[in-house]
């Protein structure tokens, strides 16, 4: 196997790990935060919040090693791009590794919130609200820097025949969608549905990479 081949196996390993750990991750943490009365209950399910806060952690080193993966591959083509591609998703990693702050703050806030005896509109649902907020809002931020940035890494994918067109043309349509996605969250709208065109290449591109690879002949 030799060493664009390993690199676009790796990768694609990493896309998939990435994507099954943040999906669980995120599942455990909500399956705890989205009850009415989680301050009550965030405190005795510690465990759950810190091992979906790990699986986060673990997404965000694997989003890191996806670009460090793609690097020596896409710098052939355009090093420019392929530096910036390590430094956005170096970024978008941050921001996700931020947005954990929230419910690992909760944790403490709950232990408090029980011990003055669980009282109703209070200042504890205020911060933690708060602290709910601005993980969400990190979380909307990454997905902006990894939207806007992937515009140029599928360009460059489109432009060099690394992989089908259908397929890089599919990572620009999802791409701007996921980022008017990530804008729309942030000024309060729902733009929820604005992620299946993104979330599908980041299916599908992975997949490509494991089982096919780069077309390093630029022929498609």
């Amino acid at each position: 196997m030799d060493a664009n081949r390993r690199s676009a196996l790796f990768a694609g390993v990493l896309f998939v790990f990435a994507t099954v750990s943040y999906i669980s991750g995120n599942a455990i943490i909500e399956s705890v935060l989205s009850a009415p009365d989680y301050l009550q209950d965030v405190y005795s399910k510690k465990n759950q919040i810190v091992l979906g806060v790990l699986l986060e952690f673990i997404n965000s080193a694997a989003v890191v090693g996806i670009a460090i993966m793609l690097y020596p591959v896409l710098k052939q083509h355009n090093e420019k791009i392929a530096i910036g591609y390590v430094g956005f998703r170096v970024i978008e990693a941050a921001l996700l590794i931020v947005g954990t702050i929230g419910p690992l703050l909760l944790i403490g806030l709950s232990q408090k919130y029980i011990a003055a005896g669980a009282p109703d509109h209070s200042y504890f649902q205020t911060i933690g609200a708060l602290a709910a907020e601005g993980s969400l809002s990190a979380f909307q931020l990454a997905m902006l820097a990894l939207g806007l940035y992937s515009l140029f890494f599928c360009y460059l994918l489109y432009r060099s025949k690394l992989v089908p067109r259908f397929l890089s043309g599919l990572g620009l349509f999802g791409y701007v969608s996921l980022s008017a996605s990530a804008i729309m969250e942030l000024m309060g709208y729902n733009g929820m549905y604005l992620y299946a065109p993104g979330a599908l290449f980041e299916i599908i591109f992975p997949l490509w990479l494991i089982v096919k690879g780069f077309n390093l002949s630029g022929r498609t």
